[in-house]
């Protein structure tokens, strides 16, 4: 039948269609929470922001995340790692570094 093809479902192959994936304000979400949770220890923050960036490579691994959002998520989790006490601070207080598409250049 002619009309048969505007009834058919349609393949679901996109990830963006399983509930199951985190997003880019999601990881984002979940880092900055890890990183004020610790905002007064900075040594356990960066801690749990080492295991959270291995949280996020297993995740581009099984190819849930792109490496855009990849990519943004080791740039902040080098510049945190990297942070001294002060730095650490600055870090967490700036709002543009919590943004989705922040590229570094507010270093």
């Amino acid at each position: 039948m002619f009309w048969d093809w505007l009834f058919r479902k349609k393949r679901k192959d996109h990830m963006d269609n399983d509930p199951q994936m985190l997003g880019t304000r999601v990881w984002l979400q979940e880092l900055r929470e890890i990183c004020e949770r610790h905002f007064d220890n900075r040594a356990e923050g960066q801690r749990f922001v080492r295991e959270l960036q291995v949280e996020w490579e297993d995740s581009w691994k099984r190819e849930e995340i792109d490496d855009a959002l990849k990519q943004g998520l080791d740039r902040r989790a080098l510049r945190l790692l990297r942070a001294t006490d002060g730095e650490w601070s600055e870090w967490l207080d700036d709002d543009r570094f919590w943004m989705p598409g922040w590229k570094g250049d507010s270093v």
